[in-house]
């Protein structure tokens, strides 16, 4: 591959040096060379807050998650180049699916998040409108807008594909451009993925940055308006966090860091149980997918005292069984670590856990390796380790590699005391078929841990295992493991973006979120909303329709129709004595249909279907002899982009014949964007 290039300010950079070599895991060849010399720093994040982020924002946070769409096809049809070159990392064919699938995966998860849970605009709305007087002329919103800076992101070596593409999506889709550091053993890995992406055309111009090498000088020219999201070692996280420039200006820091994650199986899940098997499964699993290499890899087993000979005998019989060699080779199910220095790190981090116990299986200075050199190749047999669990060396050393620990408990208390000594941990898991001691683990463990799997019978097939981060779900923890978040869904992109409370009139509010807020200006015409296209419809639009008054034959009819003879509604004397209606009520939902037969427009026209209610709440109960008004009000407009008709949400208050509210709630409609 030679000198690997860094994209930055639009074009492609070779540095002025030959660089330093990268090489192959498994056969120590050389692989590529790299170097950042010469990359103008200041610049490149100049280039991306100038000509990245407005391109960004120009675009809706659905024209945003169609573009991660089509990224993730475009990259899906190139992931056998990426498994060939995924291989030189060590990494075994199943290591390269995990992590080049599941980082396309992201930003396919990422895609239909948008789309689902975003508006078709540019702005965020935060949650309700918050009334600040009595009038209600004066009233609140809290906002979302994108930062106008740079996301820096720094990952680790461990998954050069799946890193950077599960920070790149929550910031495109917020708006944020990326500038994007990898690792440098793994680096041409993900040098080739920004090259797919860069080739692809799909994203705008400024939107993705790389640099292949060292960050030289790039984090003294951050401002307040650019984020640094970091995923490596606790002691670099901690350096990073305290560079002058990030402290200064306040700088938005996210750290995803080592962890001492844990795995308890409980006094239950005794031999021959399905736990005990799903147990000694997972631990095997975790410590041999990606040789160990995962932030989320369990470091610390717990097991009951008097079952711990039977999970050491139980895993060792089951990592007897993996194969340790180059990964292109037939039936190796373990590749190698990810450099030679990687390797060293590890055997000196054992050393320091071998103060607190004992191997149970493996041998750290010696593996048969299948079509390898062991001597050039970065190998290393997986190594379990049994432990005084009360000594500080399991709860503070990681080995950074196929290694775990096997650490006795003999009460919950004492096993949620020794989770939490791990300092804060990305994951957890918990194995068994007690729901109570489930229930008092998680609320033990919870505060030290970013996820928490219980994992059981009934959902082991379906499980996603211990070791993975899932878009929807938070990935981070708190304490060692960099007390950060990312992915977490919608919270990943709203880590991207500014929240700001906007005080002001409802007329204000409503064309600065773009939606309609009570007490702003209702649209009346003589033309029905339900008559208007999308593109004919505006926020505001409205209908005033009725009265009609409620019957006691009404009342009756639409409890036998229905089934609903529910007391309040048929028997005088018990609904006489309930001290929330004192009488016969109409049914809650006889007042909703009143009301749609009220606001509807019959004729076939631009409205498709009404697909939904939502936040129903009935204030004021209707008896015989009430009359009902209806307001409709357009009050959020979504077209679809990639069909020909949109969403609309319509406010629907429904008054009594003095003007109190009966009931309210939101009324979703599919309409066309042009008349049919």
């Amino acid at each position: 591959m030679g000198l690997l290039r860094s994209y930055v300010s639009g074009g492609w950079h070779t540095a002025s040096e030959e660089g330093a070599p990268l090489h192959d895991a498994a056969t120590g060849e050389e692989v590529a060379r790299i170097s950042s010399k010469g990359v103008d720093f200041a610049g490149a994040l100049e280039y991306g807050r100038s000509v990245g982020g407005p391109a960004l924002r120009e675009l809706t946070f659905h024209q945003r998650a169609a573009l991660l769409k089509s990224l993730a096809s475009h990259l899906r049809e190139h992931r056998e180049e990426l498994y060939a070159l995924s291989a030189k990392t060590g990494a075994t064919l199943g290591d390269s699916k995990f992590d080049i699938d599941g980082g396309i995966g992201v930003l396919f998860s990422y895609g239909s998040k948008g789309k689902r849970e975003l508006p078709n605009d540019t702005v965020y709305v935060d949650g309700a409108v918050e009334p600040l007087s009595k009038g209600g002329t004066f009233v609140a919103q809290h906002i979302a807008t994108p930062l106008r800076g740079v996301a820096i992101q720094i990952n680790a070596f461990n998954f050069p594909v799946w890193g950077p593409l599960e920070k790149l999506a929550p910031a495109f889709l917020a708006g944020v451009p990326s500038l994007i550091k990898p690792a440098s053993q793994t680096a041409y890995l993900t040098a080739r993925l920004v090259e797919l992406i860069i080739e692809s055309g799909i994203l705008p111009e400024g939107s993705v940055q790389f640099v292949a090498g060292s960050v030289g000088d790039l984090l003294d020219h951050v401002t307040a308006q650019d984020l640094v999201s970091f995923t490596g070692s606790a002691s670099t996280a901690q350096k990073l966090r305290a560079h002058p420039a990030i402290v200064r200006n306040s700088v938005r820091f996210n750290a995803e860091a080592d962890s001492l994650n844990c795995s308890i199986l409980a006094p239950d899940a005794r031999p021959s149980t399905p736990e005990f098997d799903l147990f000694v499964k997972q631990l095997a699993t975790e410590m041999t997918v990606k040789a160990g290499q995962k932030c989320t890899a369990i470091r610390r087993a717990f097991v009951p005292a008097e079952m711990l000979d039977d999970v050491a005998a139980a895993v060792s019989a089951r990592l007897a069984k993996v194969t340790v060699g180059n990964p292109s080779a037939e039936g190796v199910r373990m590749g190698a670590l990810a450099s030679l220095e990687q390797r060293e790190e590890v055997r000196r981090s054992l050393k320091a856990l071998l103060d607190a116990g004992s191997i149970v299986f493996g041998d750290p200075d010696h593996v048969d390796v299948v079509d390898g050199d062991e001597a050039r190749g970065a190998f290393i047999s997986p190594v379990l380790l049994k432990a005084d669990p009360e000594r500080a060396e399991p709860h503070e050393v990681e080995a950074f590699g196929p290694v775990s620990t096997l650490l006795p408990y003999t009460s919950v208390e004492q096993v949620i005391k020794l989770a939490a000594r791990g300092g804060g941990s990305l994951a957890g898991s918990i194995v068994t078929g007690d729901p109570e001691f489930a229930r008092e683990v998680v609320l033990g463990v919870a505060p030290y841990h970013g996820r928490l799997l219980v994992l059981d019978s009934d959902d082991a097939k379906e499980s996603t295992g211990h070791g993975s981060p899932m878009p929807q779900l938070v990935h981070g923890g708190p304490g060692r493991a960099g007390g950060g978040e990312e992915m977490g869904g919608i919270r990943s992109v709203l880590h991207h973006m500014q929240r700001t409370a906007v005080q002001g009139s409802p007329k204000v509010l409503s064309a600065v979120s773009g939606r309609w807020v009570t007490g702003a200006p209702r649209l009346e015409d003589d033309v029905h909303p339900f008559r208007k296209s999308l593109a004919e419809l505006r926020i505001g639009d409205s209908v005033t329709a009725g009265p009609r008054t409620v019957t006691q034959s009404d009342v009756d009819h639409f409890a036998e129709f229905t089934g609903d003879t529910f007391y309040a509604h048929t028997d005088p004397e018990a609904a006489a004595a309930n001290p929330l209606f004192g009488g016969i009520v109409a049914h809650g939902y006889l007042v909703v249909s009143f009301a749609a037969g009220l606001f509807v427009s019959p004729e076939p026209g631009p409205v498709l279907a009404n697909y939904g209610l939502e936040s129903l709440r009935f204030l004021t109960p209707v008896k015989v002899g009430d009359s009902l008004t209806v307001t409709l009000t357009a009050k959020q407009i979504t077209p679809r982009i990639d069909q020909d008709y949109g969403e609309v949400r319509w406010d629907a208050d429904v008054t009594n014949a003095d003007g109190e509210s009966v009931a309210k709630y939101d009324v979703l409609t599919l309409v066309s964007k042009e008349q049919p």
